[in-house]
This record gives structure tokens, C-alpha cells and sequence, in this order.
């Protein structure tokens, strides 16, 4: 008598498994939580520690410099500064390397890779959640920093509400500059596999170049605006002036294309690269 053989196949894995299993493993990791908590520490220190000078040095200021402060709408550049836009960078693109070089230094990947072939599906997924969470983390940390620092101003009759022209313009761009970062630090973490280099490269491209690119010359100053720091710049209402000026339109497109560049990066380079 001939023994028969079953076989069984394994059903393909859902996306929304493959999300799951993303949110559990980021959130397995002790240091998610701590870089959140202390990230948002950090950024909202500062916002709301500018906040805090006005409001203690007020009088300190003679009469047409607080009156230019209400009248050019000074209190709503306390809500997000740019030195905390810049903290928000730094914590998210390294989070976002993290995220993918602690999966290849700990040899995970290549289990991950064995349970699912599909590795463009795995990425897109990990790009997912990790979007995800900055988005959450960005929201907490641009309006929790919009309402401390108004309400540490408004002790002097000063803050602005969120009607104020731009406030929530400012508050919805500085909340995305997290996910646009992690998404690029992701991909950075894809191209070199070391961490240390990632956040190098992150600090790099997302900080440095930013800096050193001159609005003074059309070919530097468009570059320039290509960069999520300067597209958040023009939302949130600086560096407005210069001899090529662009639009808020054209800044809300940089923070998208960004998005997808760094998703690609991330789904071609795993499927190139990891065989």
C-alpha cells in the first residue's frame, strides 16, 4: 500500500499581516519608545524655552519692538522654531535608519526575507508603520508645542490662537517634517547598512546641504528647495525673501516627492541587493 503525500501550502502573507508584524517589531524595541519620548522632550524644549524668554525679557524690549512682535505675528515663529525643526530631523531620519540597520547588524533580515520572498512588499510595509508612528509622534510634538508656547506667551497678552493666518499651516508642516526624514533616513539606512553612517548621511543631506546652498544663485537656490528643511522653512513662513522665490504649493510637492523618492530607494535597493 502506497503512502500518500499531502502537501500544504502556505497561504501568501496579507499586507495588513506584514503591517502588523512591523508594528510589533518596532515597538518590540525598547529604545522606540525612549527616542520618542526623549525627541519630543527635546523639540518641544525648545520651542517652548523661546517661548519663555520673550515672556520673562517682555519689558526688556523697548515699546516699538513689542509692538513689532504683535504686529508681524512674532509669537506664532515661537510655536516651531527652527533649531527644534532641526532637533526633529536629526531624531527622526535616525530612527528611520535604525529602524532598518538593526534588522541587518542583527542578521534578522535575512530571516524576514526567508518567511516573506516578497521583499517590495516587506519594505513597503515596514515604510508604512514607520511613517505611521513619526506622523503620530510630529502631531503630538508640533501641537503640543503650539499650545505650550501660545499659552506661555498669552500670559502677556501676546499668542496667537489657531486662526491666526499660518498657524495651522505651521503646525501640519512641522507635524509631516517627521515622516518625510524617517522615510529618508530609511532609505539611507537601505544604501549603507551601517548605522553610523546612516545618521551621518541623514545629518548630511537633511541638515548640512540645506545650509550651505546659497539662495543668491538660481541653480543653488532651486537645489535648495528641493530639501525638506527649506520646504519647511517656506510653510512655516521663513526664508521668504531672496531673488528666486517659490511658492507653499510647490513646498507641500518637495515633502511628497521625498515620500515616494525614499520609498522607492528603499523597495529597489532590498530587491537588488539582497538576492
Amino acid at each position: 500500500m502506497t503512502a500518500s503525500v499531502v502537501h500544504v501550502v502556505e497561504p501568501r502573507a496579507r499586507f495588513r499581516d506584514l503591517v502588523g508584524s512591523e508594528w510589533l517589531k518596532l515597538w518590540s524595541l525598547r529604545s522606540t519608545g525612549w527616542s520618542l519620548l526623549l525627541g519630543a522632550l527635546a523639540v518641544m524644549a525648545f520651542n517652548v524655552g523661546t517661548a519663555w524668554d520673550h515672556y520673562r525679557y517682555w519689558f526688556a524690549y523697548d515699546e516699538a519692538s513689542r509692538a513689532a512682535f504683535v504686529a508681524d505675528g512674532m509669537a506664532l515663529g515661537d510655536a516651531f522654531t527652527g533649531n527644534a525643526a532641526m532637533v526633529l530631523v536629526l531624531c527622526s531620519a535616525a530612527m528611520g535608519a535604525v529602524t532598518v540597520v538593526g534588522e541587518y547588524g542583527s542578521g534578522q533580515v535575512r530571516t524576514a526575507f526567508a518567511a516573506v520572498p516578497a521583499r517590495g512588499a516587506l519594505i513597503s510595509a515596514k515604510a508604512l508603520v514607520l511613517a505611521g508612528v513619526q506622523a503620530g509622534f510630529g502631531a503630538v510634538v508640533a501641537g503640543g508645542s503650539f499650545g505650550a508656547s501660545q499659552a506661555v506667551l498669552s500670559l502677556r497678552g501676546v499668542g496667537v490662537s489657531p486662526g491666526h493666518p499660518g498657524a495651522v499651516r505651521l503646525v501640519v508642516a512641522s507635524a509631516l517634517l517627521a515622516p518625510v526624514c524617517a522615510l529618508a533616513g530609511m532609505a539611507l539606512g537601505t544604501l549603507v547598512r551601517r548605522g553610523a553612517a546612516a545618521v551621518v548621511g541623514a545629518v548630511a543631506l537633511l541638515l548640512f546641504l540645506p545650509m550651505v546652498l546659497s539662495e543668491e544663485r538660481w541653480l543653488t537656490a532651486v537645489l535648495g528647495h528641493g530639501t525638506p528643511f527649506r520646504a519647511w522653512q517656506r510653510l512655516a513662513g521663513e526664508g521668504l525673501a531672496g531673488p528666486f522665490p517659490w511658492t507653499t504649493g510647490g513646498a507641500w510637492l518637495v515633502y511628497g516627492a521625498w515620500v515616494v523618492g525614499a520609498v522607492v530607494v528603499s523597495v529597489v535597493t532590498v530587491r537588488r541587493r539582497d538576492q
